[in-house]
């Protein structure tokens, strides 16, 4: 058997590869993965090179990667220089991404540190309940406002 032969049903390849038959589904639809064909009673079938570039997918979004960055790692060749710089320059910018979220999650353990302190336990009512009322009422009124799309998140 070799690479480029399609031998795996799609829950066997989901299942050497770790990413669902739904996901997987998914990334045809995306452009990432093409199954190598189907079997005479028409079930997708996958060759051991869409199984590792499945892997591939599993690990790059596992590293919380947009799809459009693992296309872009994708589609880069291992030998060449310029593929090479584009690869750093991908990381470079999914780096920024990942500090930015960091930063976001830092004001968060704050905000809710703060909070947790509120409270050690006694008392007659709550003050993390009371506080998170307050802020609630603090809330701007009419409807929510749209939070923008992060690009990264694709």
């Amino acid at each position: 058997m070799s690479d480029t032969t399609a031998c795996h049903r799609i829950g066997e390849a989901a299942r050497l590869s770790g990413v669902t038959a739904a996901n997987i589904r998914y990334y045809e639809k995306e452009g990432l993965l093409t199954p190598g064909g189907r079997g005479s009673n028409s079930y997708r079938l996958y060759s051991a090179a869409e199984v590792h570039r499945l892997r591939f997918i599993r690990l790059c979004r596992a590293m919380d990667m947009s799809l459009d960055e693992v296309r872009t790692l994708m589609g880069l060749d291992l030998g060449s220089k310029a593929d090479c710089d584009a690869a750093c320059e991908t990381l470079d910018v999914h780096l920024e991404h990942v500090r930015a979220r960091l930063r976001e999650l830092q004001a968060l353990e704050h905000d809710l540190l703060d909070l947790r302190n509120r409270c050690d336990g006694s008392g007659g009512h709550c003050r993390i309940i009371e506080a998170l009322h307050a802020q609630a009422d603090a809330q701007p009124r009419g409807p929510a406002p749209r939070a923008s799309p992060k690009k990264h998140h694709v």
